[in-house]
């Protein structure tokens, strides 16, 4: 399976002038997996800004090229889990992030993002297409 993508390196990939070496990342890829919950967060910010150019474009990017993958109840526990142990340490962890997490996990997946810092600890593989 592909790499699972977080929403700001879509995000990135949607601006006018995207940062050269995500853009050279991702043409390196042959596909992309991307979680429910990134798609919500960037339908949201779409419809929220009234961008209907770019939701033209992320819905033929998702057509094209990414797999979208559910939260299933195992995605649900295995976050829920990740969340709760951080917690019992004193991390505070966001629950998109940890499903996000949970799914590249599960999928035994690299997940690609620039927000590392929200994701370690978490037992996954983390690419960050913006130092590559």
């Amino acid at each position: 399976m592909h790499t699972l993508i977080d929403t700001n390196i879509i995000s990135e990939l949607m601006r006018r002038e995207p940062n050269a070496k995500v853009v050279a990342w991702a043409g390196e890829q042959p596909g992309f997996a991307v979680s429910v919950i990134t798609l919500e967060e960037l339908i949201f910010g779409l419809t929220q800004k009234a961008l209907p150019l770019k939701r033209h474009w992320l819905d033929d990017f998702l057509s094209r090229h990414c797999e979208i993958l559910s939260v299933t109840q195992p995605i649900a526990l295995s976050g829920g889990t990740m969340r709760g142990a951080f917690a019992a340490k004193g991390i505070t962890r966001q629950p998109y992030d940890m499903l996000i997490a949970a799914t590249a996990l599960l999928h035994k997946i690299p997940l690609a993002t620039r927000n590392t810092a929200d994701f370690e600890g978490c037992g996954i593989r983390l690419i960050n297409p913006f130092l590559t």
